[in-house]
């Protein structure tokens, strides 16, 4: 097999595992369902991942990677903070199936029992806060936000995020994406000194 070869077959087999496990959930999930789905031996997933732990850690990295590529066109871009944080609620809000908070919920739940899971969901999540601070940090030195602890601001905002949406992915007809939109919105603006309105 040519390196090639290898990196696609890797790939389509990354994106089956992510299927199986949004339909199986991570505990349910076997090496030989993704196998048998992507219509390969099993021996060829242990060729690539060596466990089912680690085959299960990659497919959650590579779920989540998709996600922080989104982020990282709104950081990256030339945008002023206010739009960046804007664009960055946007994306934190579950929308349709929910798939991708499908897969952080079964991720951090499952992070409790799998260490190597554990850390590349401590690493993917992370780097949501420290982007977070980031563009708030540059809104308080442009003047745009009021902030005396843009770190903390970033875990306090993300936090209620999270809580709100495993409420909205999870709960079926619990809150409604207005209200998380509304409550997300409050809680931003008391934290950066703005009015609600402003992230609309």
């Amino acid at each position: 097999m040519t390196r090639r070869a290898a990196e696609i077959r890797l790939d389509a087999l990354l994106r089956t595992a992510c299927d199986v496990i949004v339909e199986r959930g991570l505990a349910n999930t076997r090496t030989a369902d993704v196998a048998n789905a992507a219509g390969v031996s099993q021996a060829l997933v242990f060729y690539h991942f060596a466990t089912k732990e680690r085959l299960l850690a990659q497919a959650f990295a590579y779920a989540v990677e998709q996600d922080l590529a989104r982020l990282d066109v709104v950081t990256r871009s030339s945008a002023p903070p206010l739009t960046k944080l804007r664009r960055i609620l946007k994306l934190y809000t579950p929308a349709g199936r929910a798939t991708s908070w499908s897969m952080w919920i079964d991720g951090w739940s499952e992070s409790l029992r799998t260490p190597e899971l554990e850390k590349v969901s401590r690493r993917l999540d992370l780097r949501w806060r420290q982007d977070l601070a980031a563009v708030i940090t540059a809104g308080v030195a442009d003047g745009t936000f009021q902030c005396a602890d843009p770190d903390g601001a970033a875990w306090r905002i993300s936090a209620v995020m999270d809580g709100l949406a495993v409420q909205l992915a999870v709960h079926d007809r619990v809150i409604s994406r207005r209200q998380f939109g509304e409550w997300v919105r409050l809680v931003t603006a008391r934290e950066l000194g703005l009015d609600p309105a402003d992230l609309d």
